[in-house]
């Protein structure tokens, strides 16, 4: 790797942090971790600049061994992650050596065999009793496409094609039925006229297959929409601060008091009990990723792969992507249901 006459990769990443206004809370969380990072590596004779994954993935494991909490050492190697690729974008190193550390990383979290196991048939159930139209739709967005809380709360309608919404964007264009969940937005930042308060965390943008069930759902949803406050248009505003776009919190909210009916979620249980929203990224991961055995296809509607990979599909989508997503995905009404 290259530093391109950056003598201290940490330093410049930390005072680019100030620059971005980040809060100085944050940025002293990122220096203790890269500092430790930076120690570790000395002690093999490396620096950031000279890291390959390998030595990351030695990191991670000295962690480990160390009985560190599982969710620590995952907010460890995201803080090294995005200093990595920070650091690749803006030309001060080369390349991201985190990349496939993480993949690994979150795949084996997916796998977790401690969380909440949950049959399909209580599912369906769990969703019959979801009457409000904005809760039913969000949690079926949830469990069909596996975005992330802020993922799903920046979407404007813009990112919805339906035969009555559109599609707007060009890359939506002759997709079908899809969303198109990009990986630009970013806390603080404008995006579509909008500063937005939540970040999508893709590595690159995507379009993921609109069922019959998620178009139904969505359909209903917008039928009822109150007027957004935004001229970005967002897809999901909240009902109670009305016409508002819909946060991360509020989402969990409405996740939690769903959850906490079915008694799937109590106050002090953690992530191998509880059901929130990102539980329905695990589901999805895991009932996808079973039943085709095509982990280049859920990793790519994930929006977890690198740029070579995500070609692939990107250029392949019409006769990979959705005819793999339409032979699998689970019914979430138990009728026509190929995993029922």
């Amino acid at each position: 790797m290259s530093t391109e006459g950056v003598e201290d990769p940490v330093g410049y990443y930390l005072e680019d942090m100030s620059f971005h206004g980040r809060s100085e809370r944050t940025r002293d969380a990122y220096e203790r971790v890269l500092r430790e990072f930076e120690a570790f590596l000395e002690t093999r004779g490396s620096e950031p600049a000279d890291a390959d994954h390998r030595a990351c993935l030695a990191y991670v494991h000295r962690l480990r061994e160390r009985d560190v909490a599982d969710s620590t050492v995952a907010t460890y190697a995201s803080y090294l992650h995005r200093f990595y690729a920070y650091m690749a974008q803006i030309g001060a190193l080369e390349e991201n050596p985190m990349t496939l550390v993480m993949e690994e990383l979150e795949e084996s979290v997916e796998r977790n065999p401690t969380r909440r196991e949950i049959p399909l048939s209580a599912m369906r159930a769990f969703l019959d009793d979801i009457a409000h139209p904005l809760d039913h739709a969000v949690v079926v967005t949830l469990l069909k496409t596996g975005v992330r809380a802020g993922e799903l709360c920046n979407l404007d309608l813009r990112d919805l094609s339906l035969p009555d919404t559109g599609p707007e964007r060009a890359q939506l264009a002759e997709r079908g039925d899809a969303l198109y969940v990009d990986s630009e937005p970013a806390v603080g930042e404008e995006t579509n006229g909008e500063v937005r308060t939540a970040s999508n965390k893709r590595k690159r943008e995507t379009v993921i297959p609109v069922d019959d069930e998620l178009a139904a759902a969505l359909r209903r949803w917008l039928a009822v929409r109150p007027d957004p406050r935004s001229d970005a248009d967002p897809l999901f505003v909240s009902t109670r601060e009305w016409g508002k776009r819909l946060t991360p919190d509020a989402l969990g909210r409405i996740v939690r008091d769903h959850a906490e009916d079915a008694g799937w979620h109590r106050s002090g249980a953690g992530a191998a009990e509880n059901v929130t929203p990102h539980y329905f990224r695990h589901y999805f991961t895991t009932h996808l990723r079973d039943q085709t055995g095509e982990r280049g296809v859920v990793k790519y509607i994930r929006g977890d792969v690198a740029d070579d990979i995500i070609d692939t599909y990107t250029h392949n989508w019409g006769n990979r992507v959705r005819e793999v997503y339409e032979a699998n995905i689970y019914s979430l009404s138990g009728r026509s249901a190929p995993n029922s």
